[in-house]
C-alpha cells in the first residue's frame, strides 16, 4: 500500500485505530520555522472525539508528541515526525466480529487486499482515527499560510436534508471565516445549526446515522498557482480530500449546478478594482484551467452517513461463508461531519502549500 502523499511537502501517515499510536512524518519543510503549538492544539481539539452528545463517546485527548525535526523552537529541515498515542481503545468490541464484514466499512475489501492480515480493530488503518495526524500536518500548513494572510475556513452546509446558505463566493472576508472556525458547530446560521443537531440526535436515538456536506473557502491565495490537466488545483485538492474516510464527493464553485446554467450565466465576467483583476461572480470556484484566478477558492465535500449503526443489517461471515445479520455495537459517531470540518481544512492547507512551493520555492515559507 501507499501511505505517502505530496510532491514538495510529502506526508507519510502511520498507525491503526486500536494500535499503540498513530502519527505522521512531514518531509519538505525548510529549517527555521517556528511553530505555534497552541494553534496546533486548537486544531486537534476541533477534531477530537468525546466532546458532546453528537460525537462518539470514545475520549481521546489527541495530544501530539514531536519525535524529530524540531529543535530549539524551530524546524531543523529534516523530516518532522509527530505521534499521537491511543489511550482509550475497547478492542474487545471487535474480537467477536473479526470475520463479520460490516456493511459500508472496508472490512471486506481490506480482508481481500491484505489476505486477512489487516488489523480489523476499529477499522485499523482505514479508520477515521487516522485523520488526527492529518489535522496535525494541516495545522502546520495552515499557520504557515496564515502568515501570508491566506485564510481557510469551512461551515457545515447540510446535515441530511437540512441545508443552510452557501458562503458568499465573491466577497468573503478573513474575519468572517475565522469566526466560523471558532464555533463548536460551525454554521453560518445558528438556528439552522440547532435543527441539524436535533436531526443527528434523532438518528442516534433510532440507532441510525446521517451524513452531510462541508463547504470550504480559501481567500487571499496567489493568482497563477496550479497547472492544466494532471496537476490542476482541483485534481490536487480532490486527490487528498478523497483520501479522507467517508468522503464520497467533491465539487468546486457552482459544482454540478453549473450544468443547469447557460454559458452567459456560468462565465465569471472580469473587471478591474484598484489594479486587481476580479470577477463579478465565482461559479468556477476561483480556478480556471486548473490555475488559481485570485478569487476565493470554493469547494464542497460530501460525507456519507457513519456506517457503524445499531440497526440490524444483512451481511456475511467471511470465514464460514454464511449469510448472517449484524447490529454493530461499540462507540461511534452518529454523524462525522462536525468532526470532519478541520480534517477537510487540513487536507486543503497541505495541498495548497504543496502547490505554492512548486512555483515559489521553499523560501516563500520563511
Amino acid at each position: 500500500m501507499s501511505g505517502t502523499w505530496g510532491n514538495n511537502i510529502k506526508l507519510s501517515i502511520f498507525g491503526q485505530s486500536h494500535g499503540k499510536a498513530i502519527g505522521i512524518v512531514i518531509d519538505g519543510l525548510p529549517a527555521g520555522i517556528e511553530l505555534n503549538f497552541d494553534y496546533i492544539n486548537n486544531e486537534m481539539q476541533r477534531r477530537a472525539p468525546g466532546k458532546n452528545k453528537i460525537s462518539t463517546p470514545r475520549k481521546e485527548r489527541d495530544e501530539f508528541d514531536i519525535l524529530s525535526g524540531y529543535f530549539n523552537n524551530k524546524t531543523t529541515g529534516t523530516p518532522l515526525c509527530a505521534v499521537i498515542y491511543n489511550t482509550n481503545q475497547n478492542s474487545k468490541d471487535y474480537e467477536s466480529i473479526k470475520n463479520i464484514m460490516r456493511p459500508g466499512h472496508a472490512d471486506y475489501t481490506g480482508y481481500i487486499k491484505y489476505s486477512g492480515f489487516n488489523d480489523y480493530r476499529g477499522g485499523g488503518h482505514f479508520s477515521g482515527r487516522l485523520t488526527a495526524p492529518l489535522v496535525f500536518a494541516g495545522a502546520v500548513a495552515k499557520q504557515i499560510l496564515e502568515r501570508k494572510d491566506i485564510i481557510i475556513g469551512s461551515h457545515i452546509k447540510s446535515i441530511g436534508n437540512i441545508n443552510e446558505e452557501y458562503f458568499d463566493w465573491v466577497n468573503l472576508k478573513g474575519e468572517f471565516l475565522k469566526e466560523i472556525v471558532k464555533k463548536d458547530f460551525p454554521v453560518i446560521d445558528d438556528e439552522i445549526g440547532t435543527k441539524m443537531k436535533e436531526l443527528i440526535l434523532k438518528e442516534k436515538e433510532e440507532e441510525d446515522s446521517v451524513g452531510g456536506i462541508v463547504e470550504t473557502a480559501v481567500i487571499n491565495f496567489p493568482v497563477g498557482i496550479g497547472s492544466p490537466f494532471f496537476n490542476s488545483v482541483e485534481s490536487k485538492l480532490a486527490h487528498i480530500i478523497f483520501s479522507i474516510p467517508a468522503v464520497k464527493g467533491v465539487e468546486f464553485g457552482a459544482g454540478f449546478d453549473i450544468t443547469k446554467m447557460k454559458g452567459s450565466e456560468a462565465n465569471d465576467e472580469f473587471f478591474i478594482d484598484e489594479d486587481k483583476v476580479k470577477t463579478y461572480t465565482n461559479n468556477n470556484g476561483g480556478v480556471l484551467g486548473g490555475i488559481t484566478s485570485g478569487m476565493p477558492i470554493i469547494f464542497r465535500t460530501a460525507f456519507k452517513p457513519t456506517p457503524s449503526i445499531g440497526k440490524v443489517q444483512k451481511t456475511i461471515d467471511i470465514s464460514k461463508r454464511e449469510n448472517i445479520q449484524i447490529n454493530v455495537t461499540g462507540r461511534h459517531d452518529p454523524c462525522i461531519v462536525q468532526r470532519a470540518v478541520p480534517v477537510v481544512e487540513a487536507a486543503c492547507a497541505v495541498s495548497l502549500l504543496d502547490l505554492v512551493i512548486e512555483r515559489e520555492g521553499v523560501k516563500w515559507i520563511i
